[in-house]
Order: structure tokens, then sequence, then C-alpha cells
């Protein structure tokens, strides 16, 4: 859920170390070429196949080493039926506690992963794309209770679980801020999901905050709610 722009792009910083680094025989681990740090692929040109290549390499991946994790973002709103129009990045929710097993996962297959600034996600590179790895979503820490909702999902012909349409539209709901306040890319997911989705239960984990109430507002306008 990267707020950057689209031409972003993701590098590994100098001075930045790579969380959870694994260790053989109590020395850290050769760092790999990064000439290897991308798996073999040729890219398609367009950037929505780009986006959804790297969310499948990324979730079979998760999905063989057994991590409890679930597809986010625009990615799970497209594998739920909605529009392909693939915002900047794929996300990814897992446990705050998984981090470090899941970083060496995508570490030991040659991405790039490196921990940002901020301290709610790790960041990795696959196929060119920007991965958010999540384990907070709006101020919230992801639990196993959600993780355990997401629904088994064919993404582009590979199964992988999805965020539950209901804890979809409450993780970008509930991000609204004065910082951060892009109705234009959660309506169209809104209006697609809406029969989908529990709006009760999002209005009330949302409490009273001003910007999601301004969302419900507009969704109650335009007759998606």
């Amino acid at each position: 859920m990267t707020q950057n722009g689209d031409d972003a792009t993701l590098v590994r910083r100098p001075g930045v170390s790579d969380l959870g680094t694994a260790v053989q025989g109590g020395e850290p681990a050769p760092r790999q070429d990064p000439s290897a740090d991308e798996p073999p692929h040729e890219l398609p040109l367009d950037r929505n196949q780009a986006i959804l290549e790297a969310a499948k390499q990324v979730g079979a991946l998760l999905k063989r080493k057994g991590h409890l994790f679930a597809l986010a973002g625009s990615v799970a709103a497209y594998a739920h039926g909605g529009e392909k129009n693939l915002q900047h990045d794929v996300d990814f929710a897992i446990r705050p506690e998984d981090a470090d097993a899941v970083a060496a996962t995508l570490r030991d297959a040659g991405l790039t992963v490196y921990t940002p600034p901020e301290d709610w996600l790790i960041k990795a590179t696959c196929f060119g794309q920007p991965v958010d790895i999540i384990f907070e979503l709006a101020h919230r820490p992801v639990g196993a209770d959600m993780l355990e909702r997401a629904e088994e999902l064919s993404v582009d012909s590979v199964r992988m679980p999805v965020l539950a349409p209901t804890d979809l539209l409450w993780s970008l709901t509930a991000a609204f801020s004065e910082h951060h306040c892009d109705f234009g890319a959660a309506l169209p997911i809104a209006r697609a999901l809406r029969e989908k989705v529990d709006w009760d239960r999002v209005r009330r984990e949302c409490g009273d905050e001003p910007m999601p109430a301004a969302f419900f507002f507009l969704l109650e306008r335009l007759n998606v709610i």
C-alpha cells in the first residue's frame, strides 16, 4: 500500500540492514549476487500484468513454506472480482511475529528484502515490482483471526488466501486520515465488492473517525451502499 507514485523504485539502501538476516553455522549468511536478486522471468509490457506476476510469485512462495498470510490491497480486490486497475504495488498481510520468517523465505528465493523507516511493514521487489509485506493495517496489528477469515481464490490461475471483502474494505477505509484520503482509489473497489461486504461491521470498526465517515457519506450519495 505504498503512497509513492507509480514510478517509485525500491532499492536496497546502504546502511539499512536486512530484517532477519539468515545465520548459518553462527556466521551471517553470505549476501547473494545482486544480479540474482530477481527470479528469471520475461515480463509482459502491461504494468497490471507485471504486478499480477509478482503477486503470484510471492504468494506461491509464502504458500509453499506454510506461512499464514493473505493477499491485500488492489490485487485482492481484483481477485474478488474488481477491476484490473492495480495500484502501484502488491500488498500481503502477515502477523508481526512472522516478519522475520517471511523475510527469510523471500530472501532465500533470491528477492531483495529490506526494512523501510516505517515500522509496520517490510518491502521487497519481485520482477521489478514493489511488494509490501504488511503486519499492521490501519494502525492495528494483523491478527490470526483476520488471516484465518481469508478466502482461497484464484489469482490469475494461482490459488492463495485473499483478505475477505469486509476485512479488505475495512483496511482501506479505516486507513483514511488527513494525510491520506484517496477516495478515488477506494471508490471503485467499494462499488465492485459492495454486495460482498458487511458494511455495518466496517462502520462499527471505523468508529466515529471523520475521514471514514466522509467516505461512507459519499458511498450513500452515490447509492453504493
